[in-house]
Order: structure tokens, then sequence, then C-alpha cells
């Protein structure tokens, strides 16, 4: 051995060490720069949309930042159908979810924050819309609610130029309670396993509707 071993284990030592002290400044220096200067409004949103990017999965159904409301049935109807959601209500000791993560009663029991239950659920509710306005008629929704082991509750809203006016300003956000999902956008909504007390009313009667 002529020591150069230990001698290039040193150097790399010192220039591990170096490369730290450079990180370390740079989060100094960040850090420093949002003290300095805080984030405006724009930052922050771009921030939260990269974050949305970032969390979204390649496969899932509903494209990153879109809520499916706007999706299934543009944005001046999507706001009227989130306008007029029914707050979720307990019946039975339970809250409306979504058949695709709960089946048991257990998993619907109201929890001490409004609008989730037991288990950190978001209340769901699900929805149909009917626009007659080609007609001269209204907008109709339908929501329809599932709690295990029940009959679906379906709640009908009606609506026109008022409604419609009045939805206008709401914004859509992806984390709205209660969570309302578009049946005719719903990807084998029809063939879904119901036990026969909790078989839905609206399986195979909607037409779908191609997300926009």
């Amino acid at each position: 051995m002529d020591g150069s071993t230990p001698l290039r284990r040193g150097a790399a030592s010192v220039e591990y060490l170096g490369l730290a002290g450079m990180i370390g400044l740079t989060i100094l220096v960040a850090v420093a720069a949002l003290v300095a200067s805080p984030p405006t409004r724009g930052d922050r949103e771009l921030g939260e949309m990269l974050g949305r990017r970032i969390a979204c999965p390649p496969r899932y159904p509903v494209p990153c930042g879109r809520n499916p409301l706007a999706l299934a049935y543009g944005f001046p109807v999507g706001k009227l159908v989130r306008y007029l959601a029914p707050g979720p209500a307990i019946h039975g000791g339970e809250l409306p979810v979504d058949f695709r993560h709960c089946r048991q009663p257990s998993c619907a029991a109201p929890g001490d924050k409004p609008g989730l239950t037991s288990s950190g659920r978001r209340t769901t509710e699900f929805v149909s819309v009917q626009d007659l306005r080609p007609a001269g008629g209204p907008v109709r929704v339908t929501y329809w609610l599932y709690r295990p082991g029940r009959r679906w509750q379906r709640i009908e809203r009606t609506a026109g130029a008022a409604e419609l006016a009045a939805a206008a300003g709401i914004r859509l956000d992806l984390e709205d309670i209660p969570a309302l999902v578009p049946l005719e956008t719903l990807q084998g909504r029809d063939h879904y396993f119901f036990p026969p007390p909790e078989l839905p009313p609206w399986q195979w009667s909607l037409r779908s509707r191609p997300g926009r």
C-alpha cells in the first residue's frame, strides 16, 4: 500500500463537506428570500397547481385540475349542480357515501366533523341531469344518495335562468363537500352489483355523456 487510498478518501470527505455546505447555504438563501418577499397569490396558485399535477396519478379517471361536474355538464350547468346540492343529512344513523368505496354501515356513520364520516370519508351524492332548455324547459338535476343497506334516496331540483345566474359566481373545487359524482360519465355504472334492497333506480336508465 502506498497510502494513496486514505488520501483519496480524505479528499472525497472534504468534497462531500463542501457540497453539504453549498446545499445548506442555498436553503438559507431561499428561506431569506421568502421572508423578505412572501409569495404572491399567483405564486401560491402556481404551486398548488403543480402540487396537484404531481399528486394526480397518470390513470386517474378525472384529468388533473378538472372538476368532474364541469367535465360532464360544462361550467354553467356544473356550477348549477353544485349550487343546488342538498346538504348531507343523516338517515338511519348513516350519511350518504360513495358505494365504490363504502358498502358497510360502519364506514357511513357520521363523524365529528360536518360532512365527514367517522372513518374520515367525504359524504358523496351521485348526480344526473336533464337539460330541457332547448325545448323551452328547465334544467332538472337529480341527486341520488346511497346509504349501505338502505334504499337510494332521490332528491330532485328544477332550475331556470335565475338559478343559473345565481350559480355563475361560485367556484368548483375538487374538495367540496359533499363530493358530487356525475352518473352520466361514471364508467361501468350499470355493471356494479347491488343486493336487492340497494338496487339503484338509475341503473340502465341514463345515457352516457362524453367528458368535455
